[in-house]
């Protein structure tokens, strides 16, 4: 079965610094995060304001799909129960 991305739902886990969201593959989840770097590095408008919840999630929202793309390219590589994507990912 291929990764999906079922639950457009995501979340801030402050404990990573990252914005976490999920993906199945059949019945099994597999926990992202990406990293607020990665997405400051992907996102001009973050770069030079101050950090928020809230604006780490309108970006993840905005890059949505990219972070998908490199999610299930990580994905592909490696099975794995949860994946942290940093800005290298993001090249």
């Amino acid at each position: 079965m291929a990764l999906a991305f079922l639950n457009l739902s995501r979340s801030f886990d402050p404990a990573r610094n990252a914005v976490r969201f999920v993906g199945h593959d059949g019945m099994f989840q597999v926990l992202f995060f990406i990293e607020v770097g990665a997405l400051a590095k992907s996102d001009a408008a973050l770069q030079g304001t101050e950090p928020s919840v809230t604006r780490w999630l309108s970006s993840f929202d905005a890059l949505r799909n990219s972070i998908q793309e490199v999610a299930h390219k990580a994905y592909s590589y490696r099975r794995r129960a949860f994946y942290t994507l940093t800005a290298a990912d993001f090249r």
